[in-house]
């Protein structure tokens, strides 16, 4: 862990990767959702099972989501303990 204070420019830079990193997420998030009911609302399932993929879709969307969230924030903060 880095002690001491951090400059504005660390803030503000930290602040532009969290932005980034749900703004990204929020898109991957709406793909990883489209491209499941897409096909189903072209298809035309049934109510189960488009209920069903309704599901699989929000769940692999919010994992996607937290997934790209992560993985940008780690990024970041390992760019960050280089520079150090």
């Amino acid at each position: 862990m880095v002690t001491g204070r951090e400059s504005r420019w660390e803030k503000d830079a930290m602040t532009v990767e969290i932005m980034f990193a749900l703004v990204t997420a929020a898109a991957l998030a709406a793909a990883v959702f489209g491209l499941l009911l897409v096909p189903a609302l072209v298809v035309g399932l049934s109510e189960p099972a488009g209920r069903t993929l309704t599901a699989v879709g929000t769940v692999l969307a919010i994992v996607a989501a937290v997934w790209r969230v992560v993985r940008v924030l780690l990024r970041f903060d390992a760019r960050r303990h280089r520079r150090l």
